[in-house]
């Protein structure tokens, strides 16, 4: 029995290990693209008509210049050579549950990662307001006569099964 606890823990160790690892991998390399740059683009599942983040990773050296990130869910956007994030919204046309690649572009090399539009489209304009329904607490509103009869009979058969084994014990432990 022990043997079977030690081998669970081993296993359950070794799967949450390389599940880690694998989710800590940056979505270029995973996607076999090798650049002098990172990149990223966060949230990775967006609704339509949502903001993304885009960013590039100058800190490595890679990208001097200018970067431009293109995609067929929203217009191309230019980072200037001082600056390493920018921000710009989903298209609302996009199509939900679909998988979108996003480019980067940057000193002539290239990479790309996919962005996931997920769910409907955002609300754009304020609910329509509208009462509670409210008043029917407490009341016996929508029951009827049977269903308050048999909800009674369960009560009242509950009841009875717990006095008749509570006589039954005490019965019992005087024999």
């Amino acid at each position: 029995m022990h043997a079977i606890r030690v081998a669970s823990a081993a296993v359950l160790g070794v799967g949450a290990l390389a599940l880690s690892t694998a989710l800590s991998a940056p979505a270029s390399a995973a996607e076999g693209d090798v650049t002098p740059f990172g990149y990223s683009v966060s949230p990775t599942t967006i609704a339509a008509g949502g903001q993304v983040t885009l960013r590039i990773d100058r800190e490595r050296g890679g990208c001097k210049g200018a970067a431009t990130i293109t995609s067929g869910i929203f217009a191309s956007v230019r980072i200037a050579a001082d600056r390493s994030t920018a921000t710009t919204s989903i298209d609302y046309d996009v199509r939900a549950g679909t998988a979108y690649r996003v480019n980067f572009s940057c000193d002539g090399v290239s990479g790309s990662t996919d962005v996931t539009v997920a769910g409907d489209r955002p609300a754009t304009t304020a609910p329509v307001p509208r009462g509670v329904h409210a008043g029917e607490g407490g009341s016996l509103g929508g029951f009827d006569a049977k269903e308050i009869g048999l909800g009674a009979a369960l009560i009242a058969g509950s009841l009875g099964t717990a006095y008749l084994f509570t006589r039954r014990r005490s019965g019992e432990d005087g024999a």
